[in-house]
């Protein structure tokens, strides 16, 4: 629901409010259009208070109620110091009080908001204001990340500790990706739930659908930032610019394919490896295999060998932009 829908409903209810009022109470106020204006006023005046303290944290509150606390003691304190005894008429002792009050408060306040956790160790030496609970781990999942499938394998091999978050629009965006008309889109948008169910399947971490969104924010990619920054959780995704956009926010995340390319074996000239011998290569009397990680391997002297296992020695790689090709020649050969 709307912040506004709801401010407009609480408006009604001032108002409202206002005439029964008028209506129960008449001495308070005269007559019903009377109660209808100062309710309506009343309600006008609470949502532009609620306006303007927009972006007023819940830490930001609670700092200032301490430093008004704080500040209503000192001017207790001075008040009652006797300093001001000379002042016996009670309309300017009233109105020393008055300033006390008001200055201290006002100087509590704004020093409390201005400082930090460490600042109220110092005037609370054996209370620190930090939750003694340790936070959960949330880890938000995108679109990308999910359609990967490579998230399961690694909450299958228990690489990742933590809550699994995955937004309702996340959801609302696999699934108009699994209805669509086009066959592609189609496969990638049900591999994509299939992931989701296998991960809920192992049972290893816990996962739980976010119903939070943002009207405002058009584009998902938004959405999974602001939701990110707001609950303090690393986003996985497999999109350059969407990490790269909450690298600027202040946003933990993780790129998948970062993380598996990262996480490829270095190979080194002259390492011998095992492999099967898929198909023939481009060039003459070449065969071509790959390793685990999906590199490719050009082997010379194989095309006779297809189908079958053999040890190779590593000879060069080629670095390209779709990764490494590693060239070896035939080591010894084993048939399967």
């Amino acid at each position: 629901m709307s912040l506004w829908v709801i401010r407009i409903l609480f408006l009604l209810l001032c108002v409202v409010g206002g005439y029964s009022v008028s209506q129960v109470q008449p001495s308070l106020i005269e007559n019903g259009y009377y109660g209808v204006v100062i309710g309506f006023g009343l309600g006008g005046l609470l949502i532009a208070i609620d306006e303007m303290l927009k972006g007023f944290s819940l830490r930001a509150f609670s700092a200032a109620t301490f430093g008004l606390m704080l500040g209503s003691v000192m001017a207790w304190m001075v008040d009652r110091s006797g300093l001001f005894e000379y002042a016996e008429e009670k309309p300017a002792r009233w109105l020393i009080r008055l300033c006390l009050f008001v200055g201290f408060g006002y100087i509590g306040m704004v020093l409390a908001m201005r400082s930090n956790k460490e600042d109220f160790s110092l005037i609370i030496p054996y209370v620190r204001l930090a939750p003694q609970k340790k936070p959960d781990n949330l880890l938000v999942m995108d679109t990308s990340a999910v359609i990967d499938g490579r998230v399961a394998d690694l909450v299958e091999a228990n690489f990742l500790e933590g809550i699994i978050v995955i937004p309702r629009f996340v959801l609302k965006e696999l699934q108009q990706i699994a209805d669509s008309d086009d066959p592609i889109h189609r496969v990638r948008g049900r591999r994509g739930l299939e992931t989701l169910s296998r991960i809920q399947r192992l049972q290893r971490n816990e996962v739980k659908i976010h119903e939070g969104d943002f009207a405002e924010e058009i584009s998902v990619d938004a959405k999974l930032v602001r939701l990110a920054h707001g609950l303090g959780a690393k986003l996985f995704t497999n999109d350059f610019n969407l990490g790269k956009i909450a690298e600027l926010q202040s946003v933990s995340y993780v790129n998948i394919s970062q993380l598996a390319s990262a996480l490829k074996s270095v190979i080194l000239p002259g390492e011998i490896l095992s492999l099967r011998v898929v198909r023939e290569g481009k060039d003459k009397g070449q065969g071509v295999g790959y390793l685990n990680d999906g590199t490719m391997v050009v082997v010379n002297q194989a095309n006779t060998l297809v189908g079958q296992q053999i040890e190779v020695q590593v000879q060069s790689l080629l670095q390209t932009g779709a990764g490494v090709i590693v060239f070896a020649n035939v080591k010894a050969s084993v048939p399967s």
